[in-house]
């Protein structure tokens, strides 16, 4: 670049020592210095000053035009020089369009993470000397629809995923003037190599059988197979959703909500000892174990609790389905506390809104944290070595062969 001579006002030199002009005087300082730089870039660009006649000159200057550049001591008005064949090229633009998005892109993570409309535009005015309005930020933020979607749409026929655990929370938004419950029902599953992902979500009114199945019937839409269990909680709608449409696998129910079902409806004075007992039973190291520990702890309280009797017996086949599988994998499977973490992940972000403007918003904002969950999930470590799983389902495979063969082709062989 050419030599630069930088001169400056005395003026904005006093201004700089006060008090109260010292902000105005650096950004006006600021800008004659940007500007200064501007008119050395293009005399060096077109190699001759204003008004000198040279062999070795490129281009003729052509006036100047305003732009605004914002910076950390506000925003500035630049006047960048023009030229009659062409766009004057400057490094000074290409970092600014640079930290422009840069900027936006920020504003969008900070979106992400939970920060509202409003603090966004305090921050980006501490930062830039400039509030961008919340109007401007929400605008900003949709594009991260495309993204969500592509997300949320994806094909999922590249991997079989033996388990599914699923799991629904509760927001707010606002519909038609007034403020509505609104539903996010939300599948995660582990894919046969081991890893976790996101697989699905829905925003609905409400939780039902419905809106489960219109959930699960997208999921099947997009390719996915070889679902062996699925682990949820006892909601009547979403069961029935499960056998429906995931027909031959396994209904895991999670023993957590099992257990505080049970001991809902047990007197506080047993509930300690039945709480144990129970315990015992979950962890158990086989199912006739599992029964056995069963049928102790009905023969224990069945006359001081009948009612938290009632609720084991009934489902304790739908609890304990885990105990089929390799000890390895029961832990995990148990419950839906992969899920749940999940769901806390999201209220931390969902918290700092409290009631989105529309159900849009909620696909926007709930659909960017869970896509961020799922790449730190794909990327990070398996979530299970599959390998004792595979081995075992060929097992079962092959022993139901045995049984399902026709007596005649077993006395021959």
């Amino acid at each position: 670049m050419a030599q630069f001579h930088f001169t400056v006002d005395s003026e904005i030199v006093h201004g700089l020592f006060s008090i109260d002009g010292r902000d105005q005087a650096f950004r006006t300082l600021h800008e004659e210095i940007l500007n200064q730089v501007l008119e050395t870039e293009i005399t060096e660009q077109i190699q001759a000053e204003k008004y000198e006649r040279t062999s070795e000159r490129k281009a003729y200057r052509n006036g100047h035009r305003e732009r605004q550049l914002t910076t950390r001591v506000g925003t500035l008005t630049l006047t960048v020089p023009r030229l009659r064949n062409g766009d004057f090229s400057t490094e000074l633009f290409e970092r600014y369009q640079r930290s422009e998005q840069a900027l936006v892109l920020t504003m969008m993570e900070m979106y992400v993470n939970g920060v509202s409309t409003r603090k966004v535009g305090e921050i980006t005015e501490t930062l830039c000397g400039k509030n961008f309005s919340k109007s401007t930020i929400s605008d900003l933020a949709k594009r991260l629809d495309p993204i969500v979607e592509s997300f949320r749409n994806r094909p999922l026929d590249d991997k079989k995923f033996p388990f599914l655990i699923v799991d629904a929370l509760y927001t707010k938004a606002r519909h038609q003037g007034r403020v509505k419950s609104r539903g996010v029902l939300i599948a995660s599953g582990i894919n046969e190599d081991g890893y976790r992902e996101i697989v699905g979500f829905a925003v609905e009114k409400t939780e039902t059988k419905d809106t489960w199945a219109c959930l699960f019937e997208n999921l099947k839409e997009r390719g996915i197979s070889g679902v062996q269990t699925v682990v949820s909680d006892d909601h009547k709608g979403l069961v029935a959703a499960i056998e429906e449409h995931f027909v031959g696998a396994s209904w895991q129910r999670c023993q957590t909500h099992f257990s505080r079902n049970i001991l809902e409806k047990t007197p506080k004075s047993i509930r300690p000892e039945l709480k144990e007992m129970l315990q015992a039973m979950f962890t158990a190291p086989k199912i006739d174990i599992a029964r056995e520990i069963r049928d102790e702890i009905i023969a224990t309280f069945e006359d001081k609790a009948p009612k938290a009797i009632e609720i084991l017996d009934r489902g304790f086949d739908d609890a304990t389905h885990v105990l089929y599988y390799p000890s390895k994998y029961r832990k995990r499977l148990r419950t839906t506390n992969m899920q749940e973490r999940v769901n806390r992940e999201v209220r931390r972000r969902e918290r700092v809104i409290s009631i989105f403007p529309n159900d849009d918003s909620i696909v926007r904002i709930i659909g960017s944290v869970l896509l961020e969950i799922h790449e730190r999930w794909i990327s990070g470590k398996r979530y299970f070595d599959m390998e004792e799983y595979h081995t075992f389902m060929k097992e079962q495979s092959k022993r139901k062969e045995v049984i399902d063969e026709p007596k005649s082709l077993a006395v021959g062989a």
